[in-house]
């Protein structure tokens, strides 16, 4: 955990980009962005996959539930953009100040589930396209996926503005390739506007229907897309926060529309190449290999692939910043990214290589279409204390979203909920009559059902009975009272050495703070082979060199008139070191950088950082 407590939701990109300088279009440039990083999650693999079994099975007759869904993630995305513009505050932030813990742990944990299902379907559709591009097994394909878990990493070093370059690009390159397969397909616009027009022909368009849904409006942007608009700096004045909310609101609009067009693009195309034919495809590599044929050129089958994998790539880095946002605002924890986007991306890989292994290949589009009917039922989870708090006039003054608003709002809420709550019905009950142990089965199911519709109408209507607030959120806790003491003096100092140039700074600087009262501890550990296998027993070369060198620093040291010892460790350095300082009760380490860092810090390990965390004196380092 970081211990800055002015720290705001991703605080490394926070107010990097100053609108403050500029006036007209380029004003209104410099905030588009977010939504556009928002849109990619709109289009992702999950997407593909209810898309085209809904245009497949049902013709354009889903048509209009990509239309409702995208106005349904307009309202919300401009919601969630005005609730960060207004209160500097992400959605996780503000929930976690409005209810009790146990709830927030909850939300916590669905919203979690949720980044695993969106990023279960980047994995499974970025295998796909490599499979379809490549020839590679799928299986090789969802392990190559891993490989992306530092490009985040590597596009934020550069900036958000050119990641957010980079996911556009992407986005372009998708809108691109559907432009095209719209032109071969040639689809029958009268039949399109026919789709329009709202149906639900039986219990399995329902389930698509939802599963469309839950791939349009995904909770985790909500939280994500709260964030981003914080990127942005301008004046905290009425004025600015209103051109603020209305020029995120251009940029919402506009990148969802994009969003809107991919969409009904798959669908129309699996509708007008596959329904059309007679074909019911509901698999995405089936559609691959049925395309080309259909439409008569093998460019629309490498087109197909291409947008896959871009469609994975791109919504596999928002994931990530959604990811971070969920846990450090729920939680209070705060990890590396690295390491953040490795716990994502394994939750998504292992369940994906198991069913691979055991049920195939024909299981993953199954797979896919589950991952988003499970966000689809995580929605209300993030919606409903959405509405809540841009609601709240405390919170929001006079930006409180107006009375027609806020009842659309819940309508879009309450068919998300109630399609969600059919959806639930269907499945439990074909569950429990289809199983040999029906009283097992419900006894599971239906008490899980319950607590989830509990904690769902409490946080429904806990604001609107009880104003009672939570803690407010703060990054790092409460702010502990100071305790000074200023005739504390060191008694025994410890100094690690690795007898390089930078050991002269750790050796002056320890001296300069303990004088000759002190005593003084040279720590070097002998990492060889050897000594990592033999321990105090090792008996090589290296440990003969790196105990002379020692006895040579420990001459010169005494030389100078202080008082000094040398303890020489065996293993690695970052467990060693605590150890020896922690045996001999020293109150204080003094270190120097290792002087490097990025990819060095990667491949030879970050000593000096371990090192702080296994001991519990004060550890200095010496520039």
């Amino acid at each position: 955990m970081s211990g800055n407590p002015e720290q705001k939701s991703l605080s490394e990109i926070h107010s990097s980009v100053n609108t403050t300088a500029i006036g007209g279009w380029r004003k209104l440039f410099a905030f588009f962005g977010p939504a556009y990083m928002i849109s990619v999650g709109y289009m992702d693999p999950g997407n593909w996959a209810t898309d085209i079994a809904g245009g497949s099975l049902f013709g354009y007759k889903l048509i209009w539930v990509l239309v409702m869904s995208n106005l349904i993630a307009i309202l919300l995305q401009t919601l969630s953009a005005r609730l960060g513009i207004v209160t500097g505050k992400d959605l996780a932030q503000a929930s976690r100040e409005t209810y009790p813990p146990f709830v927030n742990y909850v939300l916590y944990g669905l919203a979690e589930l949720a980044i695993a299902a969106c990023d279960l379907a980047e994995v499974i559709g970025m295998a796909i396209g490599i499979k379809l591009l490549f020839g590679l097994p799928l299986l090789a394909g969802v392990c190559i996926t891993v490989l992306d878990t530092f490009l985040l990493l590597f596009l934020l070093h550069f900036g958000v503005r050119k990641l957010e370059a980079f996911i556009i690009c992407l986005v372009a390159l998708i809108g691109a390739c559907f432009a095209v397969e719209m032109f071969l397909a040639q689809p029958a616009i009268g039949d399109i506007f026919s789709g329009i027009i709202p149906s639900i022909p039986n219990s399995e368009a329902l389930a698509i229907a939802t599963g469309i849904i839950g791939a349009t409006v995904m909770p985790h942007n909500l939280y994500l897309h709260s964030s981003l608009v914080q990127t942005r700096k301008f004046e905290k004045t009425e004025v600015a926060i209103k051109k603020a909310i209305k020029f995120n609101t251009i940029d919402t609009v506009i990148a969802l529309n994009l969003a809107l067009f991919v969409n009904a693009g798959i669908l129309i195309l699996a509708a007008s190449s596959f329904n059309k034919n007679g074909l019911h495809v509901t698999s995405i590599e089936e559609a691959h290999k049925l395309i080309a044929p259909l439409l008569g050129t093998s460019a629309a089958a490498i087109l197909f692939a291409v947008a896959l994998i871009a469609a994975g790539q791109s919504s596999t880095v928002t994931g990530t910043l959604a990811g971070q946002i969920i846990m450090e605002g729920y939680l209070n924890l705060r990890l590396q990214p690295w390491v953040r986007r490795l716990i994502t991306r394994c939750l998504a890989i292992i369940p994906a290589i198991i069913i691979i292994i055991y049920f195939g290949d024909s299981a993953i589009d199954d797979m896919l279409i589950l991952s988003q009917i499970i966000l689809s039922m995580q929605l209300g989870f993030a919606v409903i204390p959405l509405i809540h708090l841009v609601s709240n006039k405390t919170k929001m003054g006079v930006f409180a979203i107006k009375p027609i608003t806020k009842i659309v709002a819940w309508l879009s809420a309450s068919v998300i909920v109630c399609l969600n709550a059919m959806l639930v019905y269907d499945q439990v009950a074909s569950a429990i009559s289809n199983s040999s142990s029906p009283g097992l089965v419900g006894a599971v199911l239906i008490p899980i059902c319950l607590f989830f519709a509990i904690v769902l109408l409490y946080i429904t209507f806990k604001p609107v009975f009880s104003s009672t607030k939570q803690d407010e959120y703060k990054p790092h806790g409460e702010l502990q009272e100071l305790i000074i003491n200023t005739s504390f003096t060191y008694t025994k100092i410890a100094i690690p050495v690795d007898f390089s140039i930078v050991d002269s700074k750790a050796i002056s600087k320890a001296l300069s703070l303990g004088g000759k009262e002190c005593e003084y501890v040279l720590i070097h550990a002998v990492e060889s082979p050897n000594a990592l296998l033999h321990g105090k027993n090792s008996d090589d070369l290296e440990t003969h060199e790196d105990l002379k060198k020692l006895q040579v620093y420990l001459v010169q040291v005494q030389e100078h008139g202080y008082n000094c010892s040398i303890r020489l460790g065996f293993g690695k350095a970052s467990v060693v070191i605590p150890e020896i300082v922690n045996e001999l009760a020293c109150n204080l380490v003094v270190m120097a950088p290792h002087g490097h860092s990025g990819l060095k810090d990667l491949l030879f390990g970050t000593t000096l950082e371990k090192v702080r965390h296994r001991i519990s004196v004060p550890l200095m380092i010496a520039g």
